[in-house]
């Protein structure tokens, strides 16, 4: 199955033939992209140095700073 899909965040490592989970959710400024690839699942890696909202771009939760 192919589909137009929405990367979020900044960047990312997908390639021609990468497997990759969608959810629904349409973008309003892009005309027929109705799904959202899930970050952080599969072959989609998630973005690197997100310190906010790191649940919805796949991003780890960054080490504790030791003094």
């Amino acid at each position: 199955m192919e589909v137009t899909a929405y990367i979020p965040g900044v960047g990312h490592n997908l390639q021609e033939h990468s497997i990759v989970m969608i959810r629904g959710g349409r973008v309003k400024d892009l005309p027929g992209v109705r799904y959202h690839i899930v970050r952080g699942v599969l072959d989609s890696a998630g973005v690197e140095g997100r310190n906010r909202s790191r649940s919805k771009y796949g991003a780890k939760r960054p080490k504790a700073k030791t003094e």
